[in-house]
């Protein structure tokens, strides 16, 4: 039976548990610089109105944002977006969320599905970057492209550096982790989905964050929002306990400042 004096201990070691945990917004202190978002209203998955769109840029605001990058999809079979279109809706957007006396700055890119269409895309258009001639990448899913490192030598002969959306949500490479070391040697960039820290996505893709995280792997951060309940996650406590590597590749997206 544990004494009063041995229940004290007891307590407060999961107390120190539970409140080690910095929130997020901690870490961010009020200059960090997202690189991954979906606010722009309409569009694709994300913000659906600008009403969306203004609470979605307050948020970020009080969540310690500085700048960001709004990244829509270019996916051909899913979301048909161009540049054309992406960047008339930005500058749209700009004008509405000024009238709410948002201010926050940002710029437009896109997030690019890797597939047969893009393939032919890379060699007919010039894509929007993140700044210079960094772009936003996705695969799907469900499984790698058949052609993937043929995509990413491409993408790198045609004059872009290919910066991987999130691959601690690919399911298929956590069996195979070697793949990771493969994409990094054929000059694929990490971006970490912060969500992945907070345990949105579920104790798996948690734990391989904190796994890539560990092994040095990441090279940028985005916060990939599209709603609210998203903003709600990352007002929270990070879920994983090793912060050092983190705060280094948050600090890292001051690259992308404009």
């Amino acid at each position: 039976m544990q004494t009063k004096q041995d229940q004290f201990f007891t307590f407060a070691a999961m107390l120190s548990f539970f409140t080690s945990k910095p929130f997020l917004k901690d870490l961010l202190a009020g200059s960090y610089i997202d690189i991954h978002s979906h606010l722009l209203p309409g569009i694709d998955d994300g913000a659906k109105t600008i009403k969306k769109t203004i609470k979605l840029a307050a948020a970020f605001q009080e969540l310690g944002i500085s700048q960001y990058i709004t990244t829509p999809h270019i996916n051909h079979y899913v979301w048909d977006n161009s540049e054309t279109d992406i960047q008339e809706k930005q500058k749209e957007t700009k004008l509405l969320l000024e009238e709410e006396n948002i201010k926050l700055p940002f710029n437009a890119a896109a997030e690019y599905f890797m597939d047969d269409w893009f393939e032919n895309h890379l060699k007919e258009q010039k894509l929007l970057t993140l700044k210079d001639n960094y772009i936003l990448v996705e695969i799907s899913y469900l499984s790698a492209p058949l052609n993937l490192y043929k995509m990413i030598f491409d993408i790198q002969l045609a004059g872009y550096k290919p910066v991987l959306a999130h691959p601690e949500r690919y399911l298929y490479f956590h069996k195979n982790f070697k793949e990771y070391e493969n994409l990094k040697k054929a000059g694929c960039l990490f971006q970490l989905n912060l969500l992945a820290v907070m345990g949105y996505y579920g104790s798996e893709i948690t734990k391989t964050a904190a796994l890539l995280l560990k092994k040095g792997m990441y090279d940028f951060t985005g916060t990939d929002v599209h709603h609210s309940k998203h903003i709600e996650a990352l007002n929270q406590r990070i879920k994983i306990s090793e912060t050092s590597n983190l705060k280094e590749v948050i600090a890292n997206n001051q690259f992308f400042k404009f």
